[in-house]
């Protein structure tokens, strides 16, 4: 069985950071970790987590073969590496993600959701015919379309476990694709992005319809409650809905 050599590992990985200009807190901010993990590292305390390998090679412009290695591979070497190095980022990819990682939410969130969705949908269509495209109120829209596109992804996409080094570092923000979320003060982890995950799901399900049944309520007290200090307010309750209670929850089982 091939085994990695921690203190080799960690002198290589040290002389990369010192030839790119980093500290070791500038490397950990390019891989969103802490810089203790860096030290670690380098010191041969422990390894970098399988998901880590991709983003650390890339920021330290080396193949992930080279890590593995702990050495640069020379040119003769390279040709025959090329193919080695493909399987060994396809192993990293499949091992940073189980099938059952993506899952989705359960049936009764994704019901909860479209059911929400489409009630939200029927008002749309009742402004419409009853008041015309003048009804399509911008701010207000914009809100409900954040709102079912925060749904689809949180709902269908979102993955339902974090990668093992979340659990090992203190991490804030959280990337998945075009997908940014960044909550400052709160350490995401496997204990509670589930609740985090839950109380989003909940909010872009029930919001939504929310902000369609103040539409109908305000609209005919306050024509033009869709701009000025009505459509501030509005959109602070809006903002204030989404981050309190995920930020509670995130403390709470932090």
């Amino acid at each position: 069985m091939y085994e990695i050599d921690n203190a080799q590992f960690g002198s290589f990985v040290a002389v990369l950071r010192r030839e790119k200009g980093y500290t070791q807190k500038q490397l950990a901010q390019r891989l969103c970790i802490s810089d203790k993990a860096v030290s670690k590292w380098e010191r041969g305390l422990s390894l970098p987590d399988i998901s880590m390998l991709l983003p650390l090679a890339e920021a330290l412009e080396v193949s992930v073969t080279e890590l593995l290695e702990s050495r640069r591979i020379d040119v003769a070497e390279s040709t025959d590496m090329e193919q080695v190095e493909e399987i060994v980022k396809k192993a990293i990819s499949f091992s940073g993600e189980r099938p059952a990682e993506r899952g989705g939410a359960s049936r009764r969130a994704k019901l909860g959701f479209v059911v929400s969705s489409c009630l939200s949908l029927a008002i749309i269509a009742y402004l419409y015919f009853s008041g015309g495209p003048e009804s399509f109120l911008p701010g207000t829209m914009t809100m409900v379309g954040l709102c079912f596109l925060f749904g689809v992804y949180f709902t269908f996409l979102a993955k339902d476990r974090l990668p093992d080094y979340y659990d090992d570092n203190y991490i804030s923000s959280y990337s998945d694709g075009i997908f940014r979320f960044n909550l400052v003060g709160v350490r995401f982890n496997n204990r509670n992005w589930p609740h985090i995950l839950n109380a989003l799901r909940r909010w872009c399900s029930w919001t939504q319809l929310a902000v369609m049944a103040l539409l109908l309520i305000l609209r005919s007290f306050f024509p033009d409650f869709d701009s000025g200090p009505y459509w501030t307010a509005i959109l602070v309750l809006f903002l204030a809905a989404l981050f309190i209670p995920v930020y509670i929850t995130a403390k709470k089982y932090e």
